[in-house]
């Protein structure tokens, strides 16, 4: 198993951010323009929050509030399940199914390296099994 050190490698895109005071509906554009399911929440190089299209469906859609009048601080997630460098695809795959959240940011001394996504974890587990299965296959016929 990879480690998240090695997972965030493997990733092109940086952190992805919104400042606390932003609307929401600058939320959802910033999420369509990366075309990813959620953003941190950043007061400076403070992480204080999550923000995903869950939190939009549940907290302002459903709730009949305007995109336009809220602020991300109002319905972001403010207790953010975090991961270090060191802890692999497996212990993050465990975390997020137990807390059932989809987003894992990455954080050393305090200080925010990356995000992983669910996706980011099944693309990591096919490889190393496609991987074995090659060594597998490779074994078999020597």
């Amino acid at each position: 198993m990879k480690t998240v050190a090695q997972m965030l490698e493997r990733k092109s895109t940086g952190v992805i951010s919104i400042k606390s005071d932003a609307t929401v509906v600058d939320a959802l554009r910033l999420l369509a323009e990366k075309d990813v399911g959620a953003v941190l929440v950043m007061d400076g190089v403070r992480l204080v929050g999550i923000f995903s299209e869950r939190d939009y469906a549940r907290k302002v859609a459903l709730k009949g509030k305007s995109a336009n009048d809220t602020p991300v601080s109002e319905i972001m997630t403010r207790q953010v399940v975090c991961v270090t460098p060191a802890q692999t695809n497996e212990e993050c795959m465990a975390l997020m199914t137990e807390k059932r959240i989809r987003h894992l940011p990455v954080i050393k001394d305090d200080r925010v390296l990356g995000v992983l996504s669910i996706g980011d974890m099944v693309k990591d587990t096919i490889s190393e099994q496609q991987f074995i299965i090659s060594q597998l296959e490779h074994y078999i016929h020597r």
